[in-house]
């Protein structure tokens, strides 16, 4: 997930072109030693999200960490050889902006010398600390990054240091095409984009590339818009019988509100940006009907999980709220770090990276995980359906 907050705020441009300033000097050589732990506890730095356009997000992956921090710590904390140790949690905001990404992880790998990093929430975020956490040798995990480039390097190596918990856009996107033309029976299809983060142009391309049927339009929006009332009309006038729009809730609950009341009912599909509950308070519980998206945790399908439903559980006891997408991944994320220690039987952050890297067969809130050479999350997908605004129905698709 890469929500930047510059169109909402000074201009999502500047943080793109920020972005892809940084993501040129991502390397994969290193002249740091790493950080070794040697005391009573493991320090685990937070770069997070909590201000900004996507305060939304890091703000529930900040509860999926801490929840998993303090059940690890009441269990006595984490097995290192033998030895229990208990996390030292160290939280920071990078603000949604990429400058203050790059700065908390230098702050954070340097300066608190924590063993591994759980974020950031966007990939703009993440790559933007990927030449500070490399240099210094401690590895980035990313809940929700899911950009396909984000791993590696512009040569195609993998980033050394670079790690997520989620799939990737071009899996989701494909995902949608497959679902929408084999279970919505869908053959006129139209694309409704958010052009102004690779998030939402990468899943744009992705579902057109492997779509089956007919691209009818392909428009864009850009975040912050209001008024999609337009080429919502020209979509009803090129009788599309599906739309896809991959963004964001902010938008996409708008647009599901303004093509209801423009009375059009064709099933409207997107991604995990809108798994937030904010997506029905803006579009409406009514409207919010025959609408799909692809999301990596769902809450119907996961209370046949024993691991999940136990997670579920306890996340609504802490917080009275049923467990939203964005803490299920940050949940997983602690216990596969936590998981790479016990394993490598040391905290030290190269060890931790060589861990984290071989993690196979997790047992997670979200389902399965193994990481692949790419350090990518090889995991299942499931595609939500609201009616009235509630979830009734979910679907895992191959």
């Amino acid at each position: 997930m890469k929500k930047s907050m510059m169109k909402k705020l000074t201009g999502f441009a500047t943080i793109a072109a920020t972005a892809m300033i940084f993501a040129g000097c991502s390397t994969a050589s290193t002249t740091g030693s790493g950080n070794k732990q040697t005391g009573n506890t493991i320090k685990i730095g937070v770069n997070m999200e909590l201000s900004g356009a996507a305060g939304g997000y890091g703000n529930q992956q900040k509860q999926g960490i801490q929840m998993a921090v303090d059940e690890i710590n009441d269990a006595d904390g984490i097995n290192v050889n033998g030895k229990k140790k208990k996390i030292d949690l160290i939280i920071k905001d990078n603000k949604t902006a990429t400058s203050t990404s790059a700065s908390v992880a230098t702050q954070l790998a340097n300066n608190d010398k924590v063993s591994a990093i759980i974020g950031p929430a966007t990939t703009n975020a993440g790559t933007a600390q990927t030449p500070n956490i490399t240099k210094a040798a401690v590895p980035g995990l990313s809940p929700s990054a899911t950009d396909p480039d984000y791993t590696l390097q512009k040569n195609g190596k993998v980033q050394p240091y670079v790690f997520r918990a989620c799939y990737q856009n071009n899996f989701q996107g494909g995902t949608a095409a497959k679902f929408t033309y084999n279970n919505l029976r869908a053959r006129r299809v139209a694309i409704l984009g958010d052009n102004s983060t690779d998030y939402g142009t990468g899943l744009a391309k992705a579902f057109k590339n492997q779509f089956k049927g007919k691209i009818v339009a392909n428009q864009t929006f850009a975040a912050g818009d209001k008024d999609f009332n337009a080429v919502l009309t020209s979509f009803k006038s090129k009788k599309a019988d599906a739309i896809f729009v991959p963004g964001y809730y902010s938008e996409v609950g708008l647009i599901i509100k303004q093509a209801r009341q423009a009375g059009i009912n064709v099933p409207i599909v997107g991604t995990d940006g809108m798994a937030d509950p904010q997506l029905v308070k803006i579009a409406g519980a009514k409207n919010a009907t025959n609408v799909y998206y692809t999301t990596p945790f769902s809450t119907m399908a996961s209370k046949k999980n024993p691991t999940a439903a136990k997670f579920m559980k306890a996340y609504q006891a802490k917080y009275h709220q049923v467990a939203p997408t964005f803490s299920a991944l940050a949940y997983d994320s602690v216990n596969m770090v936590k998981q790479a220690i016990e394993n490598e039987k040391s905290a030290d952050s190269k060890k931790v990276a060589v861990g984290l890297a071989k993690i196979k067969n997790f047992d997670g809130v979200t389902g399965t995980i193994t990481i692949d050479k790419d350090h990518n999350a090889q995991k299942p997908i499931a595609i939500e359906t609201l009616k009235n605004g509630k979830v009734v129905n979910s679907v895992s698709i191959k």
